[in-house]
């Protein structure tokens, strides 16, 4: 059958077989880690690629070997950041192979089939994975959005109106703290007495850890530096950092519009603090306050 198609279609489906069992070995192996009925999911789809590569040998009368570094790469992914982010980063990265795909359709008409397989039956099978950490994502997000805000606008009052990175340290640590146990204490109750199925400890315990690391991250400039604006400035970009991240993670996990989330979070935080700085500094000259 290889004397069927052209030699630049029979190098595309080597590749594309490749791709194939490289992607029946990630499923499989992260099947075997979650187990349970995620891990289900995860061997059907496995199937669905092992087959795939079963089609494209009867054309390149070939045996592939999986790419090994993508294979560990994505299950150390699904370690660390999650089973959805790693699977969907993974899925997202694939696209272009299904551009390559209908490049063939007119050489090989049946691989229409395991085009279509490859667009809708994983999408629609990934869909049934039930992952914790997404669950309760909405209070991470407050966690996180309201240390950003709270934070950022704090620390950049409290830098002109002190003047000194030990002070802001202690007073924006102190202020922290506290928000953080308050949103802890603040997110339980609301997720108590209201009518969704989430247990109301998970639920504020995902915010009040979101809120606190946060507050570490945002303040450590001021802990390691003597100069305050050069603390301030890290602040604002290690801000913006945890921002892109954490959108991007977001992004990937639940399929969201990157950008506009990016900079409506962005500008909201930043809003504040600018907002904030200006107030502390019209403080500290209408009363005169030296510290």
């Amino acid at each position: 059958m290889s004397d069927q198609i052209s030699e630049n279609t029979r190098e595309v489906l080597i590749s594309m077989q490749k791709n194939e069992i490289t992607e029946y070995y990630i499923y499989s192996k992260i099947a075997d880690r979650v187990g349970g009925e995620n891990g289900q999911i995860l061997r059907d789809i496995a199937e669905d690629e092992k087959q795939h590569y079963q089609f494209w040998k009867r054309y390149t009368h070939q045996e592939m070997k999986p790419s090994k570094m993508k294979v560990w790469f994505y299950y150390i992914l699904s370690i660390i950041l999650g089973l959805t982010f790693a699977l969907k980063l993974f899925e997202d990265n694939e696209e272009e192979a299904q551009e390559i795909y209908s490049q063939i359709e007119n050489e090989i008409p049946e691989s229409r089939e395991v085009i279509a397989d490859e667009d809708q039956h994983e999408d629609e099978l990934l869909a049934l994975i039930s992952e914790e950490r997404l669950d309760y994502i909405g209070s991470v997000v407050l966690g996180l959005n309201d240390a950003l805000v709270e934070l950022t606008g704090t620390l950049a009052g409290l830098t002109f109106a002190m003047r000194d990175a030990d002070l802001i340290a202690l007073a924006g640590m102190i202020t922290g703290v506290a928000a953080s146990l308050s949103m802890t204490a603040s997110q339980y109750l609301s997720t108590k007495s209201g009518a969704e199925n989430k247990s109301a400890l998970k639920s504020a315990s995902y915010t009040g850890l979101t809120y606190i690391i946060t507050v570490v991250f945002l303040i450590l400039p001021f802990l390691l530096l003597a100069n305050y604006f050069l603390s301030l400035a890290i602040t604002l970009m290690v801000a913006l950092l945890i921002v892109l991240i954490f959108n991007y993670y977001i992004s990937v996990a639940q399929d969201l519009n990157f950008r506009s989330r990016f900079f409506e979070m962005a500008l909201i935080s930043f809003g504040v603090a600018f907002l904030t700085f200006f107030i502390g500094y019209i403080i500290r000259i209408s009363f005169g306050i030296d510290i």
